[in-house]
């Protein structure tokens, strides 16, 4: 399954506002494995890979925390390679003694849930065979289902888990919107499909066939506001185009949308309806 590669469009790299830089990044080297890729007086980018920036931690001042009530991130989503990379995380959060959320089985993948210490919602997933989902009339088919934690527990290896494996990247982010129709509208022209709906709340888009590269939910968000610039969250999340005309054909059609953007160096800083600010990058830059 090569979803997050060219010809796709696809979630690369969350940036976070943090309110205490080293308490961050002791969590997510820590708890989650990740390594130091750079690093400045008050921003850590961290890797899997050691090359490609994954999760960007930027301490705010005056920093609020965030109600939930608003728009903004649900939780990011790091994709592990296969099972058994899902379970030594598993193993090696459940022996910390750092609490989960949840642990679900969603049919197409199997996935952990927790929180970083600013209350920014992480999955941790890894996918099943594509040969295992179930589509019809391009609906791809998916649960939340209780884990089946001891088989999972049964794939890990007995390698002691230091670090998270190097093949983890981004496999989708899930976002708080303000409305789902207008959020459509906008991720539709950039060139997003629906794959699933959840009534009139939820929203999940793909490309590729995917079964999900970005959620959208209404769920604690509907008509609310953007957070404040110093409240904690998202500060944005990259998305990766496979060339310059296609990120280009996408500005093109959002500028009919009414959608202003910037540019910023080689990248696009784009805003969605709900004020959830996206980085267009390319692949091949």
């Amino acid at each position: 399954m090569n979803f997050h590669t060219p010809p796709n469009i696809y979630v690369s790299n969350v940036h976070l506002k943090v309110s205490d830089l080293e308490q961050s990044l002791s969590f997510y080297k820590k708890m989650i494995g990740l390594s130091v890729l750079n690093t400045s007086e008050k921003l850590v980018s961290l890797t899997a890979d050691g090359v490609k920036p994954l999760i960007t931690i930027e301490e705010v001042n005056s920093a609020i925390a965030n109600s939930g009530r608003k728009t903004g991130l649900y939780h990011l989503a790091l994709l592990l390679p296969n099972r058994t990379e899902l379970a030594n995380v598993f193993y090696h959060l459940i022996h910390s003694g750092y609490p989960l959320q949840g642990a679900s089985d969603h049919l197409v993948s199997e996935a952990i849930y927790l929180a970083d210490p600013d209350n920014n919602g992480i999955e941790l997933y890894a996918d099943r065979s594509q040969d295992n989902w179930k589509k019809v009339d391009g609906t791809i088919e998916m649960a939340t289902n209780p884990l089946d934690a001891q088989s999972l527990l049964l794939e890990k290896s007995e390698v002691p888990f230091t670090k998270i494996s190097p093949q983890t990247i981004m496999g989708h982010i899930h976002l708080q919107v303000s409305t789902i129709k207008e959020s459509e509208d906008f991720y539709r022209l950039i060139g997003f499909n629906a794959v699933n709906r959840y009534g009139l709340q939820a929203l999940f888009i793909s490309t590729g066939g995917y079964h999900h590269h970005i959620g959208l939910n209404t769920w604690h968000s509907a008509g609310s506001p953007s957070p404040l610039e110093n409240e904690l969250g998202m500060k944005s999340f990259t998305l990766m185009f496979p060339n310059e005309e296609t990120r280009q054909s996408a500005l093109t059609r959002l500028e009919t949308f009414g959608t202003n953007f910037a540019q910023q160096q080689n990248d696009f800083i784009v805003s969605d309806p709900s004020n959830n600010k996206l980085i267009f990058s390319i692949e091949d830059k």
